[in-house]
């Protein structure tokens, strides 16, 4: 996720992340995309019947009102600034580490492996605070006796420690793990071997244009990529202590609702995915570009 800058003639110069750029970017892109990430997590929790994105709006606008789609946004931020600080962090300073001394991308296998192991611990790290947004998100559905009413981020998780127990803000972590893995390896690594691959064409340059296309099709791959986890990660969070006793049994349970059940929400879910995607690289790219740290590679390059 570097620009070239100028040759110095000692070498080139580039632009890179700090580790919290990520963190940054992607808590900006949550607040838009929150509406289509609360309809995705009450999709994936149906059963039975499906009712439509639309009867969904309808029905949490009539309940609370328009600011009935941002439920759950606290912990969404929570989330991000947890979930997403990690995962870019550790991959952008990995990614820094390892790299090549003369400029040159570092080789795709490599950047997938350092893209999972961010994604790992981001999925770590943020599991509480996924947990609490996915009750947030949902607690319109259930009836009113039930609903768990959490203030903000908070107080759910303060309140999920109080009445179940601290090791339940961890509850599906494993699913979780396994989501952010695939999703940092879909958004991040494929993120940079798109736009590698779209700089090296007279068509394109490091500009918001560039970013836009390859963030695009990063979200489309990493859609693709995590949602039956991310379904199966969505159930387990919202069951209740002992509803979930085995993953196994989880995911029998839902491919007896149909072949297409684990990709339950893929519309909203991609329809959520891609500008949130889409508006994290474009953050991302401008913090780079104007706050990054500037460091001169060890040959002067031709390309870029």
């Amino acid at each position: 996720m570097e620009a070239w800058l100028k040759n110095t003639g000692m070498g080139t110069e580039i632009r890179q992340s700090k580790w919290y750029f990520g963190g940054l970017a992607s808590a900006g892109a949550a607040c838009g995309t929150h509406p289509l990430d609360l309809l995705k997590v009450q999709m994936q929790t149906q059963r039975g019947k499906n009712v439509s994105m639309m009867a969904l709006v309808s029905n949490v606008i009539k309940q609370q009102g328009i600011m009935g789609l941002y439920n759950g946004i606290s912990a969404s931020l929570m989330r991000q600034l947890t979930y997403s600080t990690a995962r870019f962090g550790i991959y952008e300073m990995a990614k820094q580490q390892f790299a090549p001394k003369d400029g040159k991308p570092m080789g795709f296998l490599t950047s997938s492996l350092l893209a999972g192991l961010g994604g790992f611990a981001g999925g770590l790290v943020g599991s509480p605070a996924d947990l609490v947004n996915v009750r947030m998100q949902n607690d319109i559905k259930l009836p009113p006796e039930q609903r768990r009413n959490y203030k903000n981020a908070f107080h759910g998780i303060y309140q999920v420690i109080k009445t179940e127990g601290v090791l339940r803000l961890w509850t599906g972590s494993s699913m979780n793990c396994s989501r952010a893995m695939l999703m940092t390896i879909g958004q991040l690594a494929f993120y940079d071997q798109i736009k590698e691959i779209l700089l090296v064409t007279p068509y394109f340059s490091d500009n918001v244009f560039t970013h836009v296309s390859s963030s695009l099709s990063a979200g489309a791959i990493a859609t693709t990529m995590t949602q039956p986890v991310d379904v199966l990660k969505t159930r387990a969070m919202n069951a209740k202590p002992g509803e979930v006793n085995s993953i196994a049994k989880l995911v029998l349970s839902t491919v007896k609702e149909g072949p297409l059940a684990l990709f339950k929400g893929y519309v909203p879910a991609f329809a959520r995915l891609a500008p949130h995607t889409i508006l994290t690289f474009v953050f991302l790219e401008q913090l780079r570009m104007n706050f990054g740290v500037i460091k001169t590679t060890s040959s002067p390059s031709t390309k870029h």
